[in-house]
C-alpha cells in the first residue's frame, strides 16, 4: 500500500485560498484514483472531492463545488486540493486516500484503502 502524506494546510481568514498536497510513497498513483476527506471535531468524516486516475473526471461534495479543485500530477506521484473562498465552515482536519480498486474510484471512506495522517485547516472569520 502507498504511504500518503498531507502538507499545506495551515491558518486563513475567510474568503482566501490554500492549496494542499498529498505525496505519495511505496505504490504510485499512476493506476489509482485519489481522493481528499475532512473531520471537524466532535464529527463524522466526510467527502470533499474524489480524481480518477486518468485525472479526466472529479467528483465533489455539493458544499465545496465551484470553490475547490482536486488535479493530481502523475510525475511526483502527488495530488492536490485547491480550496478557494474559504470559509469557517471548512475548517477541518483534511486527509488525502488512495483508491483500493485498480483505475476506479468512489466517493465513500470503503472507496479507499491507504489513507495520510491528516493537515490541519483552520478558517477564521
Amino acid at each position: 500500500q502507498a504511504q500518503l502524506v498531507e502538507s499545506g494546510g495551515g491558518l486563513v481568514q475567510a474568503g482566501g485560498s490554500l492549496r494542499l498536497s498529498c505525496a505519495a510513497s511505496g505504490r504510485t498513483f499512476s493506476n489509482y484514483g485519489a481522493g481528499w476527506f475532512r473531520q471537524a471535531p466532535g464529527k463524522e468524516r466526510d467527502f470533499v472531492a474524489a480524481i480518477t486516475w486518468t485525472g479526466g473526471s472529479a467528483y465533489y461534495a455539493e458544499s465545496v463545488k465551484g470553490r475547490f479543485t482536486i488535479s493530481r500530477d502523475d510525475a511526483k506521484n502527488t495530488v492536490y486540493l485547491q480550496m478557494n473562498s474559504l470559509k469557517p465552515e471548512d475548517t477541518a482536519l483534511y486527509y488525502c486516500a488512495a483508491s483500493s480498486r485498480f483505475r476506479r474510484v468512489g466517493v465513500r471512506d470503503r472507496d479507499f484503502g491507504s489513507w495520510g495522517q491528516g493537515t490541519q485547516v483552520t478558517v477564521s472569520s
